[in-house]
């Protein structure tokens, strides 16, 4: 060992060995006193927080009456706008009946029968002058079918909602009937109008509504199979057998559907909410108070029998009978009074029990709109096609192949032609019955090519589904080789027997929307957009009407027919449900749709209070709304009126029925939580909640605001049911 090192004795070995114990238990000491200081901060932490949270709560509990009082005064819009709707209904209904144009009133079923009574006996009429009438009839089904669905159901009986569907039914039976006279008139002239180059019959009638094809066999040529009609790539490849027979080929596209069946409305005992406004109309007051003129008919016959008492008996009693006229007087003023205030108070009663019952048929209506049915659309075969996942579009294209009637014959000057009893008849392919030893090769599928209408919009290839009218339901089978070409829209198809076909769409293609926001533009307007995978829409509102403002295909401009064109929300949406734009879910979408589906009172009670305050507030789509439950909302908001309003970051706003509150948490946030935000209050009501940071001006445009703009925007935020389907 080096002289230069020392050797450490035990004792000292013990002594550094205490020494770094007691610094291991002094460090341990203070980490100890260092956790409990932090959990003491901590637990004085969440208690403030906690004595914070309930006062908060106290305080919100303490104003909630004055706030949920105030809320229902602004909320009386929407009772008054349905009272403006219904006056509008019998104000169109006397419009109507005051013009005098020949055309029945709809809603009236004797006026319905003597107009189809009429129709039915007349005959011999051609095809355009049908067209021409069908005008007429296709606005009468319009019209009935707007009734049965902006009628609130308090206001439907059940013998009502049947006499309506029972008109549509009679309405469209006979302008199908219409239409097949027509067309056995147009063949019985097929010779004459036979084309002189191929020698068979063509023709093509077009209108908004209707467009016919018609083509007739005259020569019955074999090796003329491939049937296009001019100046369109619309026809039919067909089998030998078709082209030597008598027949002809028939295409009628009509723009609407009459062959789905109508779906019941059906009005339940519960729905019906009792007009006890009529009772009321019928109670009259027992007594009346007497008039003005019977007022002073009293003084005047006081002052006549004063003028006739002697001049001693006027000086006698002149100082009572004074007594008694001013006593006369006062009490036919306190009856004038009395009465007046009980007509007053009859007039105010009338009045609140009148909005009531408005207030409880619109809340039904509402709370209608954001229905789940509980029980899943039963499909009892695979080829069955179901209408609540998919829908029709662009009409019904009605294929047939006609029996030939006897042709016109001249004779002598005169046009001799045979009548058959049973009128125009269906050629039946292929014959149920037939020798033939392999009846695929002789009676194979007809290729048919349709154009698909260019006001119709398919965000994915359509689909082919022809009408089964034994079963009285669309199917997918007994259809092969279907081919689109998206481009010049048109479809290729082969089917085993002809008959109605249409095309279809999967109705919820455009659900769950991407995001959403409702910004006001001007006073009494605002611009709903709803971004989906394929699209983006903005519906303007104004008033009681919406327009179609833009429409964006994959970040392209398309132009719709329906743009610039403003209508009242119900014809609205089934507007742009026919072209394919759905956005609008219904009763059934939650089977097909994967979503965070809300308790529908409080989806009512938002959209009720953001359409109250959309006049002066912007509301925007959050990704937070599918991390909360069912019982919450979550969105943004931001004041809307100021210059700079886009700058504005949003704020996030959650609303549970009966309480709003900002939170802490942002968009970009990576944890939701629902911590308050700092230096804001609960309320009841978001009308309150956003009270607190708004500007005067944003307030009192929300109180001026339209009734009827309110329940629009109300009724699109509900229709859309933006809070359960982004």
């Amino acid at each position: 060992m080096s002289a230069g090192k020392k050797k450490i004795t035990k004792a000292e070995r013990l002594r550094l060995l205490q020494e770094e114990e007691e610094r291991r238990q002094k460090e341990e000491e203070e980490a100890r006193l260092r956790f409990e200081k932090e959990e003491q901060e901590r637990l004085e932490i969440q208690r403030k927080e906690k004595e914070k949270w309930r006062l908060l709560e106290k305080k919100d509990l303490e104003r909630r009456n004055e706030e949920l009082e105030e809320l229902n005064l602004l909320e009386g819009c929407f009772p008054e706008a349905e009272k403006l709707k219904r006056e509008t209904r019998a104000l169109a209904q006397w419009k109507h009946y005051i013009q005098c144009d020949g055309s029945p009133d709809p809603s009236i079923a004797p006026e319905m029968n003597t107009f189809l009574s009429l129709w039915e006996e007349e005959k011999n009429e051609t095809f355009e002058q049908v067209i021409e009438k069908s005008k007429l009839v296709l606005s009468l089904i319009e019209k009935l079918k707007l009734i049965l669905l902006e009628t609130p159901l308090c206001d439907l009986e059940h013998r009502t909602v049947v006499q309506h569907q029972g008109s549509i039914l009679r309405l469209q039976d006979l302008l199908s009937l219409k239409v097949d006279v027509a067309t056995e008139l147009l063949l019985r002239q097929a010779s004459t109008l036979a084309d002189l180059d191929s020698g068979n019959m063509e023709k093509i009638i077009q209108d908004e509504n209707v467009t016919l094809y018609v083509w007739a066999n005259l020569k019955k040529n074999p090796r003329y199979r491939s049937v296009k009609f001019s100046g369109t790539q619309i026809g039919f490849e067909i089998p030998r057998i078709l082209a030597t027979s008598d027949v002809a080929l028939r295409l009628l596209h009509t723009r609407y559907d009459h062959v789905t069946p109508l779906y019941p409305t059906t009005v339940t005992e519960e729905e019906q909410v009792p007009t006890a406004v009529e009772h009321l109309k019928k109670e009259e007051p027992v007594e009346k108070a007497p008039t003005n003129e019977e007022k002073v008919l009293t003084a005047e016959k006081a002052i006549i029998q004063e003028d006739e008492l002697e001049p001693s008996q006027e000086r006698e009693f002149s100082l009572v009978q004074e007594e008694e006229i001013n006593l006369v007087a006062l009490e036919e003023v306190e009856v004038q009074r009395t009465s007046d205030h009980e007509d007053e108070n009859l007039e105010t009663t009338r009045y609140e029990l009148e909005m009531q019952l408005l207030s409880e048929a619109v809340s039904a209506a509402q709370l209608h709109l954001v229905e789940n049915i509980v029980e899943m659309p039963d499909t009892k075969e695979d080829y069955e096609v179901d209408l609540c996942h998919f829908s029709t579009l662009g009409g019904v294209y009605h294929l047939d192949i006609l029996e030939l009637p006897p042709q016109y014959k001249p004779v002598k000057g005169w046009v001799l032609v045979e009548i058959r009893q049973e009128g125009l008849q269906r050629f039946t392919y292929p014959p149920e019955t037939t020798d033939e030893p392999d009846p695929e090769n002789a009676f194979p599928p007809i290729e048919v090519t349709l154009e698909v209408h260019e006001n119709v919009i398919f965000f994915e290839d359509p689909k082919v589904i022809r009408w089964d009218a034994e079963g009285k339901l669309w199917r997918t089978d007994g259809i092969s080789s279907i081919f689109y070409d998206r481009e010049d829209r048109l479809i290729t198809f082969s089917l085993d027997t002809l008959g109605p076909v249409a095309l279809i769409q999967d109705a919820h293609v455009n659900m769950p929307y991407q995001s959403w926001e409702l910004r006001p533009l001007d006073v009494n307007r605002v611009v709903l957009t709803v971004t989906t995978l394929f699209t983006e829409l903005q519906i303007h509102i104004k008033e009681n009407l919406c327009l179609l403002g833009s429409v964006r295909l994959q970040g392209q401009e398309h132009q719709s027919h329906l743009e610039g064109r403003w209508m009242t929300p119900v014809p609205f949406i089934l507007a742009l449900k026919e072209a394919g734009l759905n956005i609008f879910p219904s009763v059934y979408s939650h089977f097909y749709v994967v979503i965070n589906n809300k308790v529908p009172l409080v989806e009512v009670k938002a959209c009720r209070q953001m359409a109250l305050l959309s006049p002066a507030f912007a509301f925007c789509w959050s990704k937070w709304n599918m991390a909360c439950n069912s019982t919450r909302v979550v969105f943004g908001v931001k004041e809307g009126l100021a210059e700079d309003a886009e700058g504005h970051p949003w704020s996030l706003l959650m609303f549970s029925g009966d309480r709003a509150q900002m939170l802490r948490v942002r968009e970009n946030s990576e944890v939701f939580s629902e911590a308050l935000k700092e230096d804001t209050e609960f309320h009841s009501t978001l009308y309150h909640m956003v009270k607190d940071f708004a500007s005067p001006g944003a307030m009192e445009r929300v109180r001026r605001a339209d009734c009827r703009f309110i329940d629009s925007v109300c009724h699109m935020l509900l229709a859309t049911r933006v809070l359960s389907y982004s």
